[in-house]
């Protein structure tokens, strides 16, 4: 939620503060603005709405300056509008943040009985009045910073911007992403590395709780409550190109066709099919360390709880373990029975999702063995984690997770059998086969994108449906769920997703002959109780689209066939998930809606 960007360097940052925003675009905004340093003034400029409404007010006015801020905001104090936009200013201060200021009631209160006026609804206004009363009583700007913080509780990503100081930005961080970039006699920062990346690769992942200063030379970075630290840089291997769109109509389409190629990186270089196991030294889980395991907590939101969902599954049935997977957000809020003999794998895409972090440090400290599977390089996540399972699915850019779902799900699938081989629950051969069932998905998915304007048509038929159900069985219940979630996130079309045996515990009610009801039905263990169900939807004239590897099975049962290449029960949902992916972008698109930014929605959450 929300987007940062700063730039202290030679040359004119106004451009460069756009450009950066731009690549934030899909953390979700409703405004935006900016502060440049133009070597006399502060020049401040904001607009509510798209970031083309800030670009239009700074081509009416220009601002010229090779130092400053900007910022993209999701309202959570105050209604979207120009007034509430970042950056904000205080005397001779401007500041721009992401995040939640839990006490700026009480401190609102204080700062209006001192006879402070405030201009706007929002919580971030505190931060610059509480900087310029520090500035007030004689600090200089990096020590009135680290003042305020002491008094913030909340969570926050901060940068700093004063009028006396041309030279340098002051940036801090809890609890909410912020990360530096390096280059040549420039700094950047920003909310995350897509917005870097046009002018360096060389990145340092602030911690929660540091407090920095960054100038054309460097960067100098202490603990907010102590002395200086050392913070490594870290090399980006994404490239530019891979953050753009590549000729596509959109990045969710872009991203739905790289998925072949995220699970190939995912699996490049862990797999050895001679032992039938995996080169998994970066999790910190060796075979002893397995075999101590009592039971697996998968913590997640979203479609990263879906992919738990599929590693829950896994873990039982290739491994023989317990395991059960929690809504990252409800976890802390019932005192949870976790700890000692707990492998607890929190799974989010950005690394940075604040209640799946929280839960993870909360089960870490008591007791519990924390592994993150994210996708991000040197998130918070992975920072809090023993051990780290990235995806390498590379930088995702609509809100609409695709590709860092299924390649959960190839990372979950690897963990499964890591886990079953270590602790003798699966043979070299059974391991074998299914990692080489594994290797073979991208070429499976390959050939269900080359389906991809079947789908479209079948898409075109459900464009004005008001309702739609999802079903799976098994593994697949999970896909459905996420099917269901991908429809109603972007074309705004109400869905549900089932597991199938529950249909007529109520949905079934529902089913009529406007009702479109996706089933999934590969070649598995569940096959057969799937077909009882979907003949359950077409005694009530609901419109089956089927999704299977075997034509024949939906034959005289289905108004739509999506056929897909057979695969091992194991993998079949990597494959299953495509053409679901593919159904609600065309829905989404040919119903007019913003397929890379719906409404309401942020990419990565890191607010509770």
């Amino acid at each position: 939620m929300c987007g940062i960007i700063g730039y202290v360097g030679n040359e004119e940052c106004a451009p460069i503060l756009l450009d950066g925003l731009r690549r934030l675009e899909y953390r979700g905004y409703d405004s935006a603005g900016v502060a440049v340093h133009d070597g006399q003034e502060l020049r401040v400029l904001r607009a509510a709405g798209k970031l083309t409404a800030l670009g239009d007010a700074l081509g009416r006015n220009p601002v010229h300056g090779a130092t400053g801020i900007g910022h993209t905001r999701w309202a959570t104090h105050g209604k979207p509008s120009e007034h509430n936009a970042h950056p904000h200013v205080s005397g001779n201060v401007a500041v721009v943040h992401n995040g939640i200021i839990e006490n700026h009631v009480e401190l609102k209160t204080e700062l209006k009985a001192s006879g402070r006026v405030f201009k706007s609804d929002t919580d971030t206004e505190i931060v610059a009045h509480l900087i310029d009363l520090a500035l007030g009583r004689g600090l200089e700007l990096f020590e009135a910073v680290r003042e305020t913080l002491k008094v913030l509780r909340g969570a926050y990503a901060i940068a700093v911007l004063s009028k006396d100081d041309p030279s340098r930005i002051i940036l801090a961080k809890n609890a909410s992403p912020l990360v530096l970039g390096v280059g040549d006699g420039v700094m950047l920062a920003a909310s995350d590395v897509p917005a870097l990346l046009s002018h360096t690769r060389d990145v340092i992942f602030l911690e929660d709780g540091d407090l920095a200063e960054i100038r054309r030379e460097g960067a100098k970075i202490v603990r907010v409550d102590g002395g200086p630290v050392e913070r490594p840089v870290t090399r980006i291997t994404w490239s530019l190109m891979q953050a753009e769109r590549g000729g596509f109509k959109h990045f969710m389409l872009k991203e739905i066709h790289e998925q072949p190629r995220a699970i190939e990186d995912t699996l490049r270089g862990r797999v050895n099919l001679d032992e039938g196991g995996l080169e998994a030294g970066e999790m910190g889980l060796d075979a002893e360390t397995a075999k101590k395991i009592r039971r697996v907590v998968f913590l997640a939101c979203g479609t990263s709880y879906h992919a738990a969902l599929h590693g829950r599954y896994l873990l039982e049935s290739l491994a023989r373990v317990e395991a059960v997977a929690e809504l990252a957000s409800e976890f802390r809020y019932r005192d949870p029975v976790v700890g000692e003999g707990d492998l607890v794998v929190a799974v989010s895409q950005s690394g940075e999702t604040a209640d799946t972090l929280a839960a993870a440090k909360e089960a870490r400290e008591r007791g519990a063995r924390v592994l993150a599977v994210v996708n991000v390089q040197g998130s918070a996540i992975a920072r809090a984690a023993h051990g780290t399972l990235y995806t390498h699915a590379g930088p995702e850019i609509g809100v609409a997770s695709t590709k860092c779902f299924t390649a959960q799900q190839a990372a979950l699938t690897m963990l499964a059998i890591h886990v079953g081989r270590s602790r003798g629950a699966l043979s070299v051969e059974k391991g074998r086969a299914l990692l080489q069932e594994l290797v073979e998905v991208p070429a499976k998915m390959r050939e269900t994108l080359a389906g991809a304007r079947h789908v479209e048509g079948i898409a075109r038929s459900i464009v004005h449906a008001r309702d739609a159900l999802f079903l799976g069985r098994g593994l697949s219940a999970a896909v459905a769920l996420e099917g269901a979630l991908k429809l109603k996130e972007i074309s705004y079309i109400h869905a549900e997703g089932y597991a199938g045996g529950e249909m007529k515990h109520g949905p079934l009610a529902l089913v009529d002959r406007d009702m479109p009801v996706v089933c999934l039905l590969p070649s598995d263990s569940t096959l057969e109780k799937m077909l009882s169900n979907v003949q359950e939807v077409r005694a009530r004239d609901g419109v089956v689209i089927a999704v299977l590897d075997e034509p024949s099975v939906a034959r005289d049962i289905a108004a739509h066939t999506i056929v897909v290449p057979r695969a091992a029960e194991a993998v079949s949902p990597l494959v299953t998930s495509v053409p679901l992916q593919l159904l609600s972008y065309y829905v989404a698109d040919h119903r007019g809606t913003d397929v890379d930014q719906p409404r309401n929605l942020a990419k990565t959450v890191t607010v509770e």
